[in-house]
């Protein structure tokens, strides 16, 4: 049997709202790697119900990871989300160099600053441009449309982009450090669903199709980028990869209206885990 792929996971752990580490590891999980969770905060429940508690990790997250380091933890991928603070940014980009002095890990960051247009509360312009300094240790990153106008430092619009816009953005999330790069939850000026991506060593753009249901739902950005990481370690090259993440979040969207369940609970991912391992028969995604 193979070695089963070794995760440092660096997130916040929202107790109700299935986003953030009670997406990532059973999903991670299931798709068969070891999570390693690392808090930046502990919250009750996730931010978009009327009340929450909020319990900053910072101080003690590199503490916990120095135990790691003392266990001689070796990890085949960091991937992180949620940051609290610019000390959280830091910190991270300490750790992932430590991590990366052991052993060749592939580094994802989903930047997790806003959506819909606009920045949450929690970042200023320092955050921001700290975040462009993780961004530029990534190997992979999966902003949204909202994160990735941030990133580029361009006004977000939300009229439907077109191609080269769509393909000058992704080279030049590339140009920040990142070998590829993939944009979220677009519709291009045909119409289309996608999410697309650039892949900077090839030098080759992908989009990817999937079917849109019209309800929002938070911890979706977080599926999607836990199952492309869970496929990527399990050998897909990145355009599958991207299509299997994308079916199966359209899916778990899907079923969660179906069901009529409140948007703040979050998607019913649980009742579809058997979807993880029915692979796509005839891939829809094409060059850019």
């Amino acid at each position: 049997m193979k070695n089963v792929p070794k995760i440092a996971a660096i997130h916040d752990m929202s107790g109700i709202g299935r986003c953030s580490m009670t997406v990532i590891m059973p999903v991670l999980s299931a798709l068969g790697c070891q999570v390693c969770p690392l808090p930046t905060a502990l919250l009750s429940n996730h931010s978009e119900f009327k009340n929450f508690y909020f319990f900053d990790f910072t101080q003690h997250m590199e503490e916990y990871f120095s135990n790691w380091e003392k266990n001689n933890a070796e990890f085949d991928c960091v991937y992180s989300g949620f940051i609290g603070s610019e000390m959280q940014i830091d910190i991270m980009l300490d750790i992932i160099s430590r991590i990366k002095n052991k052993k060749d890990a592939l580094v994802v960051v989903d930047p997790v600053m806003g959506d819909h247009g606009i920045t949450y509360k929690t970042y200023n312009g320092r955050m921001v441009e700290k975040m462009s300094h993780l961004v530029h240790e990534a190997d992979i990153i999966t902003p949204n449309m909202t994160e990735a106008s941030i990133l580029l430092g361009e006004k977000y619009s939300d009229e439907k982009i077109d191609t080269n816009m769509l393909k000058s953005y992704l080279k030049r999330l590339c140009s920040l450090g990142p070998d590829i790069a993939v944009i979220t939850g677009i519709t291009s000026q045909d119409g289309e669903n996608i999410n697309a991506c650039y892949d900077k060593k090839e030098d080759c753009y992908w989009k990817v199709p999937f079917k849109f249901v019209g309800k929002r739902y938070p911890g979706t950005g977080d599926l999607f980028t836990s199952l492309l990481v869970g496929y990527l370690m399990n050998g897909k090259i990145l355009p599958e990869a991207i299509e299997e993440a994308s079916r199966f979040v359209s899916l778990a969207v899907e079923s969660t209206y179906e069901a009529g369940t409140p948007s703040s609970e979050g998607v019913l991912f649980e009742k579809i885990m058997k979807e993880l391992y029915s692979e796509v028969e005839n891939y829809k995604y094409t060059t850019l």
